[in-house]
């Protein structure tokens, strides 16, 4: 990632690092497979695997119009020959995935998609791989697959537990060329996500979403805070959640050397914050919003197709695509791998 934008660059497109990039198969109903070949295809990076069912990812080839031979391997971390799609099948994967309908919930393709994630996150924690990019997955097949989690955020968290059990505090950030922004409460109902903007909840967002920037390569991030209430509270008419919770925390982020603004008013905060130059270089290189629908309607208003998504505050990296399993066009050959390819960009810029 370059010192300020664009958001998902890099300086090399194929490094030759010493252990691999995994990439995860998603939901085999859904264009996960798809858009993993295509982007694989278009990019040809040596350092980037394929973690599936192999016959999945070889229909998927198929649906894309790829002819290109598979590597079957027999760890992640091993090399294919040229031009041949690197697909590391982890053991334990469900049986009759290429019999489930495309574009259907499928508890099978739930399972699988899971096992594939907790695989690779292995693989990632005994050292054989440096980030994990995952396809999209269903939350629903998630749950018929007898998965306890909400979505990947939820299952990664789980899985990077410390030996006491105690799970890493992380945030999702979703990011452009344009524009980034983490948020502080992500899949929770509106009510729910306003009893949890917390003074203690918003300092620690932003000391995750510094450190997290800071490690990509920006030596002082320059962090927005987006107030939750309309105007940013208009100084308690509008609510006090800015002045009970939201300010104290900036202040003390500021104390612990944090290049921290706000809150402003949501409804201009991002537009200051985009980087499109050269009309309009932006204020700031993040911005911290309250909820999830705050923080991602303007980052996809931008553009879903260049989207990635992040998790951060994990003890490893992780980024996906910023769209979900398109069950309408699974199977036509029409998806587009834009925000894997881009997903698979930034993962190497954070793991280089």
């Amino acid at each position: 990632m370059s010192p300020r934008h664009p958001a998902g660059s890099t300086n090399a497109e194929n490094p030759m690092p010493s252990s691999p990039i995994l990439l995860t198969m998603g939901d085999a109903c859904g264009i996960g497979p798809e858009i993993a070949v295509a982007a694989w295809a278009k990019d040809r990076g040596t350092d980037l695997r394929l973690v599936g069912d192999v016959g999945v990812y070889r229909r998927a080839l198929r649906f894309m119009g790829l002819d290109l031979p598979v590597a079957l391997l027999a760890r992640s971390d091993d090399i294919a020959p040229p031009d041949c799609l690197p697909v590391w099948q982890p053991p334990g994967l469900p049986a009759g995935l290429l019999a489930q309908p495309l574009g259907r919930v499928s508890a099978g393709a739930g399972a699988a998609a899971a096992r594939c994630i907790v695989a690779a996150v292995h693989e990632q924690q005994a050292g054989r791989s440096r980030a994990l990019v995952t396809a999209p997955i269903h939350k629903e097949a998630l749950h018929a697959g007898g998965v306890d989690h909400p979505g990947h955020t939820e299952l990664l968290q789980a899985l990077c537990a410390d030996a006491q059990g105690q799970l890493p505090p992380v945030r999702m950030m979703l990011a452009n060329d344009e524009l980034r922004v983490v948020l502080v409460t992500i899949h929770v109902s509106l009510r729910q996500a306003v009893d949890q903007i917390t003074a203690g909840r918003v300092l620690q967002t932003l000391r995750i979403a510094d450190a997290a920037l800071k490690r990509a390569g920006i030596a002082a991030p320059r962090i927005a805070i987006a107030g939750l209430n309309p105007h940013a509270g208009e100084g308690g008419l509008f609510g006090d959640e800015e002045i009970q919770h939201i300010a104290p925390a900036i202040a003390q982020a500021r104390t612990l050397g944090i290049d921290a603004h706000g809150p402003f008013a949501p409804d201009t905060v991002f537009m200051r914050a985009r980087h499109a130059p050269p009309a309009h270089p932006g204020e700031f290189d993040v911005v911290v919003a309250m909820t999830h629908d705050q923080g991602l309607i303007p980052v996809k208003y931008l553009g879903v197709e260049q989207g990635v998504n992040v998790t951060l505050g994990l003890p490893l990296v992780r980024t996906s695509p910023d769209h979900g399993t398109a069950f309408d066009i699974a199977g036509t050959g029409r998806a587009d791998p834009a925000s894997m390819a881009a997903a698979i960009r930034m993962a190497r810029a954070m793991s280089a």
